[in-house]
C-alpha cells in the first residue's frame, strides 16, 4: 500500500498557546487515513517569513493563517502558493484583503439578512496629498452630522467600517456625543450604525468550516470574561438560524474561520458584526472554549488535506443573489443559502469523515486539556500579556475554567 505524507503549515504571529496545543494535540491524535490503496499521514510545521522565488515548490497542502490579514509578505506567499501549487488556506486572501467590515454589510443586506440600519460617513481629516484640495473642493458636499444622526436614531454606534478589534467603537446616545465622537475620529472612515434596542440576547457564533460555537459574548466586560462560560442558554431554533447565518456568511466569503456577532430582539436575530479576519484563539480570551477551537481546527485541517479540498478562489455570488431577487420570506431564502453553503462546505462528507477517521479525538483531547503541556502553554501566554503579579493568578483562572469544560464534556 502507498504511502503520502500531507502536510499542514501553520502561518503565525504573536500567538502562542494555541499552536503549542495543535501541534502537541495532533501529535498525540497521529492521524493515519487508509482507502485501501493509499494510506495517508500528517505532519504540522510553522512556516517561516523569508525570501521565497514566484515559481519555487511549496509543501504544504493546508496552511492556517494568522498573518494574512496586516502581514503583507506571508500574504504575498500565500497568494502565490495558491496560484501555482493548489495551496488551501484558512481563509480566503484575495477576500480577507478586499471584504472589510462595510462590504460584508452591503452583501448581507442584498441577501435579506437583518443588519441594522448603516451609513457610511467621510472621514472628519484627511491625510494631504497633491490631488486631495482639487478634489474635494470640487465633489465633497457640506453634510449635516444631525439630520444623519436623527434619522438613524438613537443609540446609534459609531465604528471604524473596517472593523478593527473594538478600536474606535463609541456608543451614541444624542447629538453632542455624535459630535465629539466624529471630531476624534480622525483620518478613519467611520459607520453609524442604529442601535439594536431592545435585545435580549448577544451572541457570538464562531464558525469554523461546518463546525460552530455558540457563545454569550458581554463586550462590556474585561477581555478575559468577554466569552461567557453559561451552556444552555439557546434554543433549537436559534442555534438552527445562528448557525446558518454563519454559515453563509462565511460560505459566501470564502471564510473557513470567522465568528459573527448577533442581537436578538423581539425574535429577530440581528447581525452586528461578522467580517472578523483572524478571530480570538487565545486562550486568554477563549478559555472555557478554547478546546472546542482546537479540535475544530484539527477536524477541518485534517479533512482539507486528506481530501485535497480546493481552494474555492474564485467566489461565485450568482445563486445568491438569484435566490434575494425571489419573492418570498427570508426564513425561506435563509434555507436555500444554507442549502449552497452547505455543499460549500462540504458539510456531509465533512462529518462522515470525522465519524469514520476521528472518532477518536474527543476522548485523547479530553484527557489532553488535562496536561502539563496545557498548563505551560496558559502560563506562556499569560506571561506574554500580564503583568508579573498577576501571571499566577490568571494562569489558574484559564486553568480551572478548562477543567470545568472538561467536567462538563463528561457529564453530557
Amino acid at each position: 500500500m502507498a504511502t503520502k505524507t500531507r502536510h499542514i503549515g501553520l502561518s503565525l504571529g504573536a500567538d502562542i498557546c494555541w499552536p503549542i496545543c495543535y501541534e502537541a494535540l495532533f501529535r498525540q491524535l497521529d492521524p493515519v487515513i487508509s482507502d485501501g490503496q493509499t494510506t495517508q499521514k500528517f505532519e504540522v510545521e510553522r512556516v517561516a517569513i523569508e525570501p521565497f522565488d514566484l515559481r519555487q515548490p511549496v509543501k504544504y497542502d493546508v496552511v492556517i493563517d494568522r498573518l494574512t490579514h496586516w502581514y503583507h509578505t506571508s500574504r504575498e506567499w500565500i497568494k502565490k502558493a495558491i496560484l501555482t501549487d493548489d495551496l488551501y488556506v484558512f481563509n480566503n486572501p484575495w477576500s480577507l484583503q478586499s471584504m472589510e467590515k462595510h462590504t460584508s454589510y452591503c452583501a448581507m443586506m442584498r441577501l435579506g439578512f437583518p443588519v441594522p440600519d448603516t451609513w457610511l460617513i467621510p472621514p472628519k481629516a484627511y491625510v494631504e496629498s497633491p490631488d486631495l484640495k482639487a478634489t474635494l473642493s470640487r465633489y465633497a458636499r457640506l453634510f449635516d452630522l444631525d439630520a444623519i444622526g436623527d434619522e438613524i436614531g438613537y443609540p446609534l454606534f459609531m465604528k471604524p467600517y473596517d472593523g478593527g478589534a473594538w478600536v474606535g467603537v463609541t456608543a451614541i446616545h444624542d447629538s453632542e456625543m455624535l459630535h465629539q465622537a466624529y471630531n476624534q475620529s480622525g483620518t478613519r472612515v467611520m459607520h453609524l450604525q442604529k442601535g439594536v434596542i431592545p435585545h435580549d440576547a448577544f451572541i457570538r457564533c464562531v464558525g469554523l468550516g461546518p463546525q460552530w460555537r455558540y457563545v454569550n459574548y458581554d463586550p462590556s466586560a474585561p477581555l478575559h470574561d468577554r466569552y461567557q462560560i453559561d451552556s444552555s442558554f439557546l434554543s433549537d431554533a436559534d442555534k438552527d438560524t445562528l448557525s446558518k447565518m454563519t454559515m453563509v456568511i462565511n460560505a459566501f466569503f470564502g471564510w473557513d474561520f470567522n465568528s459573527c456577532e448577533g442581537l436578538r430582539s423581539n425574535g429577530v436575530w440581528c447581525p452586528i458584526d461578522f467580517a472578523n479576519a483572524c478571530p480570538d484563539s487565545q486562550v486568554t480570551s477563549l478559555h472555557y472554549h478554547f478546546p472546542w477551537l482546537i479540535k475544530a481546527n484539527i477536524r477541518w485541517s485534517v479533512f482539507c488535506a486528506a481530501t485535497d479540498r480546493s481552494m474555492h478562489a474564485n467566489l461565485n455570488w450568482d445563486r445568491y443573489f438569484a435566490i434575494a431577487a425571489e419573492d418570498k420570506p427570508f426564513e425561506d431564502k435563509l434555507d436555500d443559502y444554507a442549502a449552497i453553503a452547505r455543499e460549500y462546505f462540504e458539510y456531509d462528507e465533512f462529518h462522515e469523515f470525522c465519524d469514520k477517521h476521528l472518532g477518536d479525538l474527543d476522548e485523547i483531547a479530553h484527557e489532553f486539556f488535562g496536561s502539563e503541556i496545557v498548563l505551560d502553554a496558559i502560563r506562556q501566554k499569560v506571561e506574554a500579556l500580564y503583568p508579573e503579579h498577576e501571571v499566577e493568578e490568571f494562569t489558574t483562572l484559564f486553568w480551572d475554567r478548562i477543567q470545568a469544560w472538561r467536567q462538563q464534556e463528561s457529564a453530557a
